[in-house]
Order: structure tokens, then sequence, then C-alpha cells
């Protein structure tokens, strides 16, 4: 009966310690959501409400010029206030996640939000969720910065993860969409781990504080009701055929820019960037009844597509417009997401293949072109879902959006419009297999000399310390060889009186360099089937030795590993 007591108070102490953590991951999910939520709402009351809506209200040339001086303005506030970083947001995300080395650097963070006022205000063709996935990001890298030591056993991607989900709920009115995103994003082929809760959480009060100040009005206003048979299952697959398609060569454009911007300086790129936003501007007002739907995110452009008077042949240039105005935009150095334009160019590709199809619910397909690229530009089928459902208030679509998505997921491949997500989440090991071989080196080691008998050798390291494995060490104090307990045991013991550690060493052992990764040391163990490996300095001497059980002990790979975040 005492045993059962004493196994019935420790479980109830673990179901504490469990429900304490579990508060704490709610209460700072609901403070970083609430932070993000209200930080999203001021910058898209200041980005879109206030500059943006200045420039569309001004005369036509003077409109021309919104793009190429806030391209201009990026690019001065990436010098002067992030110290040169890149224009990075959303992929500033998705990398610290899944890189487990990787530090998420608030000092460029004033740099970068600038930069996107700049590129968004001046009517960039991006999206606004870029930036606030970074807003939220940021938020919940500070509180866990400030607050890692009364936290503890809540990691640094928990907090990123629940700002990322109230960024993305609150700039979309859309909680779901947020949560899952931001557990969808990082990989290609699976879900970040261990954060659903705070994803749920952050979500869920990023999106309060936002409605709060700004509304909950659907983001895409469209009507009619889905009739699923099969025609439109077919419809749906031959949609997300035609969608798969267009976001391999939108992510093959957009990647391109990419390139084409690393490569020029900033005063090359703003001009190569702005004149062609200029140009598109002058171009959609000249096709478009002086609309220039080149500008801003791109509803306004979706909304007059939706009308059914709009010919085919207007819509296609419609959506070429677009796909031109973001990728110059990214090409000049722009700072915004490219969530939005996906959804834009499935918006328009669905209503060209509804129009040419015909049918009483063009709405449909609308719907169903916004999962299928979303879902495969950015390979998150279940977000692009849950967006549709919720940024149009149309959840019957749900059904006939995911089969569309999943077969533009397959077509897409393994391209995606973030060069830093990964196909699926690594192990513990493999995540830290680029670890220095110095975080899991045993300095402290016995050695031992070729001339010693394995009788010395068996009572010194075997019989006491239960060593497998000991370097041997010249007169010189250099390195020699390894002995294995494995080859002193297939002597006779008999013989081992008379048999020296020499006769048994092997000088061929694999041998490590201090400038290795845990990944190097590990391969080459393996390839010698050995579990310890020598790591040796240029001079010969020994710095200490590897072993697969150090390397395998993940608490203390962890504990070395939070050491070494807590530096960046």
């Amino acid at each position: 009966m005492r045993a059962r007591r004493f196994s019935l108070d420790g479980r109830a102490a673990e179901l504490r310690v469990v429900l304490d953590r579990t508060r704490e991951v709610v209460i700072l999910a609901a403070v970083i959501g609430v932070v993000t939520g209200l930080g999203v709402a001021a910058f898209e009351r200041i980005t879109a409400g206030w500059i943006f809506g200045w420039v569309t209200r001004l005369p036509g040339w003077a409109e021309l010029l919104g793009p190429p001086v806030g391209l201009a303005g990026a690019a001065l506030a990436l010098r002067c206030l992030a110290g040169g970083a890149g224009p990075a947001t959303a992929d500033e995300y998705i990398k610290a996640v899944v890189d487990p080395e990787a530090g998420f650097s608030l000092r460029p963070v004033l740099g970068r939000l600038v930069a996107a006022v700049a590129t968004l205000g001046g009517g960039a063709a991006m999206g606004f969720e870029g930036p606030s996935i970074y807003i939220g990001a940021s938020v919940g890298a500070v509180l866990h910065r400030r607050l890692r030591r009364r936290l503890w056993g809540i990691d640094r991607n928990t907090a990123l993860i629940a700002g990322a989900a109230a960024g993305v709920a609150a700039i979309f009115k859309a909680p779901a969409t947020g949560a899952v995103f931001a557990l969808e994003v990082p990989y290609q082929d699976d879900l970040a781990s261990n954060a659903l809760l705070p994803a749920l959480v952050g979500a869920a009060t990023g999106y309060a504080a936002f409605a709060a100040i700004n509304g909950t009005d659907p983001l895409i206003p469209v009507g009619g009701a889905p009739p699923i048979d099969l025609r439109d299952l077919l419809g749906a697959a031959a949609l997300g055929i035609a969608c798969g398609i267009g976001a391999r060569v939108f992510a093959f454009l957009l990647r391109s820019a990419k390139a084409l911007g690393a490569r020029l300086v900033p005063w090359q790129r703003v001009l190569l960037g702005g004149v062609v936003l200029a140009g598109l501007v002058v171009a959609s007002r000249a096709a478009f009844d002086g609309r220039a739907f080149s500008l801003g995110p791109g509803y306004r452009a979706v909304e007059w597509a939706l009308d059914p008077h709009r010919s085919l042949a207007a819509v296609a240039l419609l959506a070429t417009i677009r796909v031109v105005a973001t990728t110059a935009s990214v090409a000049g150095g722009g700072v915004g997401g490219l969530f939005v334009p996906l959804v834009v160019q499935g918006a328009l590709t669905g209503r060209l293949i509804a129009g040419a199809v015909g049918g009483a619910n063009e709405s449909l397909y609308v719907v169903l072109g916004i999962a299928a690229f979303l879902g495969a530009g950015y390979r998150v089928p279940l977000a692009a879902v849950m967006f549709v459902a919720e940024a149009t208030g149309r959840p019957g679509f749900v059904v006939p959006g995911l089969l569309a998505a999943v077969v533009a997921q397959l077509v897409m491949g393994n391209a995606s419009v973030s060069p830093y997500q990964r196909r699926r989440r690594l192990g513990h090991v493999e995540e830290r297999a680029h670890l220095p071989i110095e975080s899991v080196v045993v300095t402290d080691v016995a050695t031992a000399r070729s001339d010693e008998t394995l009788s010395g050798f068996f009572a010194a390291h075997v019989a006491v310390a239960r060593r497998r494995a000991v370097p041997v060490l010249d007169a010189d104090d250099r390195y020699e060889a390894m002995v294995f307990l494995h080859d002193v045991l297939a002597v006779d013991p008999g013989q081992w009186p008379t048999t020296t550690v020499a006769d048994v060493m092997r000088a061929d052992a694999p041998v490590g360099r201090p400038d290795w990764t845990v990944g190097q040391a590990l391969a080459a163990m393996l390839g010698a089937e050995v579990d310890h490996l020598p790591v040796v300095g240029d001079d010969g001497s020994l710095r200490g030795v590897a072993a697969t059980a150090d390397i395998l002990d993940l608490d203390d790979l962890l504990a070395r590993l939070d050491q070494r975040r807590d530096r960046h």
C-alpha cells in the first residue's frame, strides 16, 4: 500500500507539472497573440488605410511614382535601419523553425517593418501577410527571450509559431487558417511538432485583437452554394492541374526575380522594379478604364474579375499584369508577402476556367482556384482550404477545394515559393548533425601505451572503468591508434600477459578533425563500424574522443544546444 501511495503521489506530481507547463504555454501564447493582433492592426491601418489609400487618390501621373518611391524607401530602410539585412519576412520565420541553429535576430525588425510599410504603402504587388508573420514571430522571440528563465520546457519555436499564427489569423481575419498555416508552412510534407496548442491560442487571440479594431468582414466576397456532384469534382481535379502548372511557373518566376535582385546593387533593383511597376500602372489604366489594378495586394482586381460580364481576354490580361507586377516587386527588393499574390492568381485562374467551361456557379471555380494555387505555391493544402472557408465565408466549398489543392500539390512536385522549406521534420540527431564536433567530444579521456600488456590494459580500463575503446599515445604523447574492447576479447585470456596493446590496436581506425561536424563524425564511425572516434589536431595531439553514445544522449545534447541558442 505504501509503494502504491508513493506511485500515486508521483503521478500526481507529474500531472501538476504538466498542467503548470500547459498553463504557461497558454498564457504566453495568449499574450503573444494579443500583442501581435494589435501590432498587425496598426501596421495594416498605417500602410493600407493611410499611405496606400492616399497614393490611390493621387492624380494619375503622381500615382506612377508610388511603387518606385516605395521601393527606394524600402532599400533605404533595409540599409540604414536593418543593417543591410535582406527583404525576407515570412522566410525568416520558416528558416528559424526548420533550423535549430538559426537565430532569429531582432536587430533588423524595425528596418524590415519600415521597409514593408514603404513597399506596400507605395503600391507594390505583394501581400500584407509576410510582414504580419514577421511581426508575430518577432513578438514571440522578444517575449521568449525576456521570459526564458521562467518558461522552463517552452522552447523558442513554440513562441515563434504562436506569433506567426496570430499574424496570419489577424491579417486574414481567419483564426483557423493562421493556426494551420503556421504549423504547415515550415515543412512541405510534415507539420511543426508540439505547437498545436500555442498555435491555436495565438491565432484566436491575435484574430480577436485585430477584429476588435478592424471588424470581421470576409476578405473575398463571393456568393453561391456548391452543388457538389461528380461534374464538380472532375472540374476541381482539372482546375487543380491547371493551378499546379501555374504555381510552378509563378514559383520559378519568383525565384528568378529573387536571384536577379540579389545580383543587383540597391539602386539598380529600385530602378528596375520601379520602372516596370510604373509602366504597369499605365498599362492597367489603359486596359481597365482608368483602374490601376497592378497596385496593391490585388483584392480589387479579384472583385473586378468576378463580374460575369468581364471578358476572358481581359481577365487573362489582368492575371498577366499581376504576375509581372509581383515579380517586379520582388526583383526590386520589395518587402512583403507572397501568400496574397498566390491567392489572387488562383482566383483569376479559377475565373478563367469557369468562364471557359460555363456553368451557373462560377464562384465555385474561383474558390477552388484559390485553394489549389495557394496550396501548391506554399505547399500548404490544409491552410489553403481553411483559408477558402474562412476568407470567403463559404465552408461548403471545402470538399472540392481540398481535392483541387491535393491535385495541384501533386503537379507542383517539390517546388515552392519559399527556399527555406524542408521536406519534413528531422529527428533530433539529424537536426543536430551540423553541430561542431566539439559539442560531443569528451576531452578528459584515459589513454594507453602500445607496450602495455593486455592484462594490464584490461585491469586498468575494463575491469574498473568499463571502457570499450581507448586511444593509444606514443612516447611524445601524440595519437597513435585505438584499442577496442572487442579486439582485446578476441585474444585468448591466457595470452594476455604476453600480448601487448601494439598487437591489437588499430592504426587504421578513422580519425576526426577539430573542424568536423557531428554528422561527419557519425558518418566516419558508421563507415568503419566503430562507436568511438578520436579527434586529433594537425600536430598529432589528441583533442578528445567522440562516441555514438554521447551523440545519442539527447538530453545532454539538447542542453548544449540551448546554451548555444542563448548566445545568439
